[in-house]
């Protein structure tokens, strides 16, 4: 299970690397700068969690607990809710597309699956 951990967070860290590189030189162009503030909020999360996901590949490799297996998927939900939804509005923005603004509701979703990421990591990591 580490190694899927650790795969994950090579794929995403190097996504976050991409990402933040469109959003510092051609997003400015597309939307008002409060709209590439969100999805800079995004990318900078996106990172954070994929170093989260790393220390959890490395951990469980010498701590193998159902709460760190937790904790990864937790990370892993967190950055498809929390980053996906605002590079999602960041597209509707920069598309002008009318309606599903309320994909905004599901940012806060993804910061409680990341909280409870952190929960199980702490809970995995003390249990050995």
């Amino acid at each position: 299970m580490h190694k899927t951990f650790l795969v994950w967070a090579a794929l995403l860290g190097g996504l976050a690397v991409i990402l933040g590189a469109f959003g510092a030189h051609k997003l400015k162009e597309l939307v008002p700068m409060e709209t590439v503030s969100t999805f800079q909020t995004g990318v900078t999360y996106q990172f954070y969690h994929v170093f989260a996901l790393l220390a959890v590949g490395i951990l469980y490799a010498h701590i193998p607990t159902p709460q760190l297996v937790w904790a990864g998927r937790f990370f892993l939900i967190g950055i498809l809710l929390f980053s996906g939804s605002l590079y999602a509005l960041t597209l509707l923005k920069a598309t002008e597309t009318v309606g599903l603004r309320g994909i905004g509701a599901i940012t806060p979703l993804g910061g409680l699956f990341f909280i409870a990421g952190w929960v199980a990591l702490l809970l995995g990591v003390l249990r050995k």
